[in-house]
């Protein structure tokens, strides 16, 4: 699962503030989460939506500086969010500002699942398909928050296939040597700060390619 907010709507104008990934394993259990606020290098955009000020961003990271870890927890991996090709849109365009394609690889998108599996009378945001699912209510426009409850989601309607695994498990990623360095920190919000290796105390983490998973 992956999520972010940004500090407006145009991928191409506007820059991600915050993202996190969930990674899911083939029964489409949690192995691992991740999140951090991000460095949009300007303006935080629409604080009202995201709640994030400018002081919450002091020792936040730059995309440039979690672009070499992100292709990492994305790498073999089926792509799947709420709207996905909107969060797709954005991962790209932070990635071509680094000069780096990113690869076509499988999607699903929980929006589309909802629509068609129990399609909410209110709409097709996420609150509402999750309100129509049953699903508890959660801290909506963070994160981390939407990346959990779109995995919820996606278990409750989805099945990933071992076609969908293979395809995404081929798919030939760039690497970024250039971009690693030494580990930078992923700062959550609260000022909690995560290194990119810790895990979610009770889950296990499991890395990238040859898993298997979401």
């Amino acid at each position: 699962m992956v999520d972010v907010e940004a500090t407006g709507s145009s991928s191409r104008r506007h820059r991600i503030i915050e993202l996190a990934v969930v990674q899911l394993d083939r029964e489409l259990r949690v192995q691992g989460e991740f999140s951090t606020l991000v460095d949009p290098e300007g303006p935080v955009g629409p604080t009202h939506i995201h709640g994030i000020e400018p002081d919450d961003l002091r020792t936040a990271p730059r995309f440039a500086q979690i672009a070499a870890r992100l292709l990492g927890l994305l790498r073999g991996r089926v792509l799947v969010g709420h709207n996905v090709g909107c969060d797709r849109a954005f991962l790209a365009a932070e990635y071509a500002r680094l000069g780096v394609e990113l690869p076509e690889v499988p999607q699903a998108c929980t929006m589309r699942l909802a629509e068609r599996h129990a399609r909410s009378p209110r709409g097709l945001s996420l609150r509402a398909c999750a309100e129509a699912a049953g699903l508890p209510g959660w801290s909506q426009h963070t994160a981390l928050g939407d990346a959990r409850t779109c995995g919820r989601l996606f278990a409750r309607y989805a099945t990933v296939t071992e076609a969908e695994l293979a395809e995404a498990a081929a798919v030939r990623w760039p690497r970024l040597p250039h971009m690693t360095g030494a580990p930078v920190p992923w700062i959550g919000r609260q000022g909690r700060s995560r290194a990119l290796e810790e895990n979610v105390p009770g889950r296990r983490m499991v890395s990238f390619a040859g898993n298997g998973g979401a």
